[in-house]
């Protein structure tokens, strides 16, 4: 066979070797090779999409669900400059993805040739390893420096912290399979290991060291961020110390016990101001509410646990850890609660009182102010959305006001999974993440999958709901916000200005059901709360609307924080 068909087979063979399931396509020429060897093999799944950043995003929602690396690959030129916000996602997510950018080779470049650019580091230090993998020339060795090359770039998406890697693989022509009846210009053996090994065998994860046993303090606070870990230890040392666990959404740590009303007792400020903590014990990324931020920064010790669902979690403890206001004092991979608790016996004080007392009155207050909306406020929506959800069910959650108000009103519950891109918290490719996390979530046996968006979020990534026949489609309910704008500046600073609504409001004036024709997919608009069970139901890719004001889903979150202001005074 030919150079390029030679390099594409060895490349996507070792991949499925290291263990990959999945890749993404966007079509091009020059990526030829690489494309032709992916839909041959038959250990891959292969989505192909026309738009190469909801393809990047795709290929990161099926790597976030999965937790396993996926790849996407492009042609050259502004093709591989479209993949760049997933790659930053990404990164500061820890979501393993393999970038495989094709180009031109080095005779091409710099010449005014078509649809060349510079890609060499093109993602600077948003990837984990950057490789040119070179022409493919047929010298001795080759073979070897494609699979080990391979075996180490899927090493580094995965080990230590996850994240994207970049291979930039150039071809020359010709870029299609030869013909039966060519001369072949490739005859060296192309075979990897036997038994269908990968090139390079790597031992398990690395023994954890010994957590830092915590001191037996009475004012703990245990604060969940976003990120893929296991919040069960986390859950248990809340339940022994009786220290309150404060639970974003995305940290899959609210439940039974978690303090869901977190959002406002810390936004009220007699609460806030009798209620500072000796220690602070925080994992993942803490970043989703400034009343945490300003939380942490009072706390007299902060230790910032490095737990990971991938990897190795003491590799990277260095500089792998989230701080956010720099207010760590110890950075370690484990905890062990304080010495002497009795597990049979948890720990109950004044501390871990009050806070309970205050769940249970904010709570109330919560619940009891939207189930007296009966049309479907944006607070009711997240969480009427999230408590009636089956079990084994997915839920995304877009950035901006949908996780904000799924953090403000979602109660406790298990047997749903949060999932959102919380890294850089950006709206791009929202849709297409969505689809690919459900995408993952069902193939791994998993129920339904559902992502409740903004509509902007939904207007910015329209290009994910398009889905060519015969590519695999999800069982995915969108549920879409639509206040015609940018509900999040609503409630900030900004709002008060004389240019407020064509700067920062952004209205737009489209109807969600036009979005829901163009891509030929059901849809529903719902008014009523009670409405909702029905809506969700379905099978497919499917949307839903709720229409809101972005006034009054703004003086609505106001009053529900002024009521659980009045409530928490008027306790003894």
């Amino acid at each position: 066979m030919n150079p390029s068909t030679a390099l594409a087979r060895v490349l996507v063979d070792e991949l499925a070797r290291c263990g990959m399931v999945e890749a993404v396509v966007a079509p091009g020429s020059r990526s030829t090779p690489l494309a032709l060897a992916l839909v041959a093999h038959s250990g891959i799944r292969v989505h192909v999409r026309v738009d190469e950043r909801s393809a990047s995003f795709l290929a990161l929602g099926l790597a976030r669900a999965s937790r396993r690396p996926v790849a996407v690959v492009c042609t050259s030129g502004t093709a591989a400059a479209n993949l760049h916000p997933a790659v930053l996602e990404a990164d500061e997510s820890g979501v393993p993805l393999l970038v495989l950018t094709a180009d031109r080779p080095p005779e091409l470049r710099g010449t005014g040739a078509n649809q060349t650019v510079d890609q060499i580091g093109l993602y600077g230090g948003a990837v984990r390893m950057f490789a040119e993998v070179g022409t493919p020339d047929p010298a001795p060795g080759m073979v070897a420096y494609w699979r080990s090359l391979t075996c180490r770039a899927w090493a580094s998406a995965t080990g230590g912290r996850p994240g994207p890697v970049h291979l930039n693989v150039a071809f020359r022509d010709p870029l299609t399979p030869d013909e039966p009846s060519a001369t072949p210009t490739w005859t060296a053996p192309l075979d990897g290991r036997p038994d269908g090994r990968p090139w390079i065998s790597r031992p398990g994860p690395f023994t954890e060291p010994a957590p830092l046993v915590l001191p037996d303090v009475e004012r703990g606070v245990i604060v969940c961020g976003d990120g893929d870990y296991d919040p069960v230890p986390f859950l248990a040392l809340s339940e022994v110390t009786g220290w309150p666990l404060l639970a974003e959404p995305t940290s899959n740590a609210r439940r039974a016990g978690a303090v869901s009303t977190y959002r406002q007792l810390l936004a009220s400020p007699g609460f806030s101001e009798e209620h500072t903590p000796e220690l602070v014990v925080s994992v993942g990324r803490p970043n989703l509410s400034r009343q945490v931020l300003a939380f942490l920064r009072r706390a007299d010790r902060h230790v910032v646990v490095t737990a990971g669902a991938l990897g190795d979690p003491a590799a990277s403890l260095a500089n792998d850890f989230s701080d956010p206001v720099r207010t760590a004092t110890d950075v370690v991979a484990a905890v062990a609660p304080p010495a002497g608790l009795d597990w049979a016996h948890p720990r109950r004080t004044d501390w871990s009182r009050s806070w309970e007392r205050a769940e249970a009155v904010a709570r109330g207050v919560i619940d009891g102010l939207l189930d007296a909306e009966e049309t479907l406020t944006e607070p009711r929506l997240a969480r009427d959305l999230v408590s009636q959800l089956s079990e084994g069910s997915l839920l995304f959650a877009g950035a901006s006001m949908p996780i904000r108000d799924l953090d403000a009103t979602m109660g406790a519950r298990c047997g749903v999974r949060l999932v959102g891109n919380r890294g850089v918290s950006g709206i791009d490719g929202t849709v297409s993440t969505a689809i690919g996390a459900a995408l993952a979530h069902q193939r791994e046996g998993g129920g339904q999958a559902f992502a409740l968006l903004g509509d902007l979020a939904m207007l910015h990534d329209q290009n994910g709901l398009i889905i060519g026949p015969g590519e695999p489609r999800p069982d995915l309910a969108i549920i879409v916000v639509n206040n015609d704008g940018g509900g999040i500046f609503s409630g900030l600073e900004q709002a008060g200005h004389p240019d407020f609504e064509r700067v920062f409001g952004t209205p737009h004036g489209v109807s969600m059901e036009r979005v829901a024709a163009v891509a030929d997919l059901p849809y529903t608009r719902v008014e009523w709360a009670t409405d909702l069970p029905k809506a969700l139901l379905g099978e497919g890719p499917r949307m839903v609307e709720v229409r809101t004001t972005r006034a009054g889903s703004a003086a609505l979150r106001r009053r529900l924080q002024d009521a659980v202001d009045h409530a928490l005074g008027a306790l003894p």
